[in-house]
């Protein structure tokens, strides 16, 4: 029973290769949207009035292709081995994990706000939304402050 306990951590690489891949699918649909953003503004001579939440929703899909691969190499060290990364992306337990991915997602709740921002056509709307965005970001931050016993 102990040997099939101690391969069944072989499972954790499911996630490993399907968020790596998910990782990668999203940097190169980052890198098409680049192409595509910069076609748009030097057809347009940079005339476009969406172009800036064009560039805004760019860096939304960089940070989420960035999230997926921390979380990728953060349950391959945390599960398989260590490998030899940056000391800011070394994750030595699951409370490293949420901390740094809860920092990516107040990072992505940001620029889907100021895309919200941007485009304002409800001002009370975009209050509530900002309200919402400001209690979830705080409530990460709180969060990443408690060292969890994981």
């Amino acid at each position: 029973m102990e040997k099939i306990l101690e391969k069944s951590r072989n499972l954790i690489l499911i996630a490993v290769v399907s968020s790596l891949a998910a990782s990668i699918a999203a940097f190169l649909w980052g890198a098409a949207k680049t192409a595509t953003i910069i076609l748009n503004l030097v057809v347009s001579y940079g005339k476009d009035p969406l172009a800036a939440i064009s560039l805004i929703g760019l860096m939304d899909t960089f940070l989420i292709a960035t999230a997926l691969l921390i979380f990728a190499v953060g349950m391959y060290e945390l599960f398989i081995k260590d490998i030899s990364l940056p000391e800011w992306l070394i994750i030595r337990n699951l409370h490293d994990l949420k901390v740094k991915l809860s920092s990516v997602i107040i990072l992505v709740m940001a620029v889907i706000f100021l895309e919200h921002l941007v485009e304002w056509k409800d001002p009370q709307g975009t209050l509530f939304y900002g309200i919402a965005i400001a209690v979830v970001s705080a409530s990460l931050i709180a969060f990443s402050h408690f060292r969890g016993k994981d």
